[in-house]
C-alpha cells in the first residue's frame, strides 16, 4: 500500500518505522523540508518529500501535525491521492500547552471535525490517544489475549475499515467509536485517552466519556 505521512514527530516517525517494516511504500514529510528527514529515510527506507508531495498516489494519508499547524498545510496537498483514499487524523487540541484558543472547538465542535473542515476532506480519527512508543512495542498477533485496542471514529465506512485493517496489521484490535460527531469520546481528558486496554476496556471507556471538556484541555 502507498501511504503518505505528514508530520514526522513521535507518532509520525514511529508509524513510518512500523509501516515500512510491514512492507508498505511510505512517503514522509514535515514542516522543515525533506532534507531534515535523511536519518529517518535511511533508517526506514521511507521516501522524504515535501508536504505537497506526500499524498501523491497514496491510499492512506496520515495527518499528524500540531492542531494549530493544520490550517497552514499547503493548499491542495491532498490532490493526486489515489481514488477512495482515507485520511487519518491523529491530532489533539492542547490549547494551554501548544495550540492556543480555537473558538469553534471551545464552542463544542469535535477536534477532528474541525480538522476535516480545514483540509476539505473527510477524516478518520485514530492514534490520537496512543502512546507513540506503543506503536513500536505493543503490537501483538491477532487473537492474542488482552491485545491492546484503539478507538477509531469516522463517517465513511470504507475509509474506516481500511484504517481498522491497517491498525490490525500493526498489531492492535480496534473499536468503532462512531461517526466523527461522536469523536469527542476519544479526545484528551476522556477515559479512553491513553488507555491501553483491550476491546472490552475501550468499549467501556468510550461509554463513560463526557462531552464536558476538562479544565486542563480548555483555553
Amino acid at each position: 500500500m502507498k501511504i503518505g505521512i505528514i508530520g514526522a514527530g513521535n507518532i509520525g516517525g514511529n508509524l513510518t518505522r512500523r509501516l515500512t517494516a510491514l512492507g508498505h511504500e511510505v512517503s514522509v514529510a514535515n514542516s522543515r523540508g525533506p532534507q531534515t528527514l535523511t536519518a529517518l529515510a535511511e533508517e526506514t527506507g521511507a521516501k522524504p518529500v515535501t508536504a505537497s508531495e506526500a499524498a501523491k498516489d497514496a491510499q492512506v494519508v496520515v495527518v499528524t501535525v500540531p492542531l494549530k499547524a493544520v490550517p497552514n498545510l499547503p493548499s491542495g496537498f491532498l490532490d493526486g491521492a489515489a481514488d477512495g483514499f482515507a485520511v487519518i487524523d491523529t491530532g489533539n487540541y492542547y490549547p494551554q500547552q501548544r495550540d492556543g484558543r480555537i473558538d469553534a472547538i471551545e464552542d463544542g465542535l469535535p477536534e477532528s471535525r474541525w480538522t476535516e473542515q480545514q483540509i476539505g476532506h473527510p477524516v478518520i480519527k485514530a492514534f490520537n490517544g496512543t502512546y507513540a512508543q506503543d506503536i513500536l512495542d505493543r503490537g501483538r498477533p491477532q487473537g492474542t489475549p488482552d491485545r491492546q485496542a484503539l478507538p477509531v471514529a469516522g463517517d465513511d465506512p470504507a475509509a474506516k475499515q481500511a484504517v481498522r485493517d491497517l491498525i490490525d496489521e500493526l498489531g492492535f484490535d480496534t473499536v468503532d467509536s462512531g461517526g466523527l460527531d461522536e469523536s469527542w469520546r476519544q479526545q484528551p481528558g476522556t477515559p479512553v485517552y491513553g488507555n491501553r486496554g483491550d476491546v472490552d476496556a475501550i468499549v467501556k471507556a468510550l461509554s463513560e466519556a463526557s462531552p464536558e471538556r476538562t479544565a486542563e484541555f480548555r483555553a
